[in-house]
């Protein structure tokens, strides 16, 4: 079997980190996948290991791509040139669409024209997702839910001995590490961050925050104006590129200082850095918005808080890192939790048989 995947952005991002973790273990299982992307923002080195990539919108090179290329299934995450595409090569096989906008304006506007090519079938990595998609397609549209999956035998709790404490970030000997993991945009709310860090500041003089990524995001500049402004360059530090490949390292400095990741997100379809964290024993504190709770048990395997609470949030990271039995008991549920719903061979090999039945009955 042979896939072609499309979506605009080539974004180091939880779509692509899940793509990535599912065309290793197709590959394991005879299915090849090769991705087209509009746009590279940074994610090439993410994705070019493991795939065939094409990044272009050049027509006459992606109508190429999809007459000559064999494909037996053409999934498109959230890319609506890609049915104009589609529509004028005549592609005959199964088409899945992937809806994985958070934020029901952008999802509508990247839908448009999806009915040209008659999707088999719509995918979502959540209850949560299904709902907003719900609201913009028809009822009886087939769609299934099925969560984005984490290797763990990559993403895991690493033993002292095995990390990597020469590379990015630094540990700092007497300071506990909270770290924002991600994009700095409006949706992801780096700005409550700001307003979470200042406050622990005025409370605490031994944790530090860490923001991981970011290097190729619209508000960057605005982000380093306001930590200059606050006068948080000593507790917010900024690491904007972190490979993909050392982030069990990075999760393994965060845990082995008994800290934690917080998110500020406005909205997600899914989460992929809640996954990773907890499969390698990093509880997590975000809040209890959208998709979230289907990911992070409140006060199992992280806390959640009510959006935009920051004396709350607050509150819960310290719950998490001043109770060192809590903090274990968090961490191992955590990476249990993952084991038994977000691996990537449970994830992945229900993928496996969705596609085996759409190819079936078309």
């Amino acid at each position: 079997m042979k896939l072609l995947v499309i979506w605009r952005l080539l974004t180091v991002g939880g779509v692509n980190a899940g793509w990535r973790n599912r065309a290793i273990f197709f590959k394991k299982h005879g299915i090849d996948i090769e991705f087209l992307y509009c746009k590279d923002l940074g994610g090439l080195h993410m994705m070019k290991d493991v795939a065939p990539v094409y990044v272009t919108n050049d027509e006459n090179e992606i109508h190429h791509l999809l007459e000559h290329n064999h494909y037996d299934v053409v999934i498109v995450v959230d890319t609506n040139q890609a049915y104009k595409w589609l529509s004028h090569t005549n592609f005959k096989g199964p088409i899945l669409i992937e809806a994985r906008t958070p934020e029901i304006i952008k999802l509508k506007r990247n839908l448009e024209g999806f009915d040209k090519v008659k999707p088999t079938k719509f995918v979502v990595p959540s209850e949560h997702q299904r709902r907003v998609l719900s609201i913009l397609v028809k009822h009886n549209s087939p769609t299934e839910v099925i969560y984005n999956g984490v290797d763990t035998s990559f993403f895991r709790k690493l033993p002292e001995d095995q990390i990597d404490l020469t590379a990015d970030p630094p540990i700092a000997s007497n300071k506990k590490i909270v770290a924002y993991i991600g994009r700095l945009d409006q949706r992801k709310n780096w700005k409550q961050l700001i307003k979470i860090a200042r406050l622990v500041q005025s409370e605490r003089d031994d944790i530090e925050f860490w923001v991981i990524g970011g290097d190729q995001s619209k508000d960057r500049t605005k982000f380093e104006n306001q930590r200059n402004k606050q006068q948080l360059n000593e507790v917010i530090k900024w690491f904007p590129v972190i490979p993909y490949q050392q982030m069990p390292h990075l999760y393994a400095k965060i845990k082995q200082t008994g800290g934690c990741t917080i998110a500020t997100t406005k909205g997600e379809s899914f989460g992929n850095t809640f996954i990773e964290a907890m499969a390698c024993g990093v509880p997590v504190v975000a809040p209890n918005v959208s998709s979230i709770p289907e990911i992070v048990v409140h006060k199992k395997t992280g806390y959640l808080f009510y959006e935009n609470h920051i004396k709350e949030a607050a509150k819960s990271i310290y719950t998490i890192l001043d109770d060192p039995t809590l903090y274990e008991h968090l961490s191992n549920a955590s990476i249990q939790r993952v084991d038994n719903y977000f691996s990537i061979s449970k994830c992945a090999d229900k993928y496996i048989q969705m596609l085996h039945n759409v190819l079936k009955e078309s």
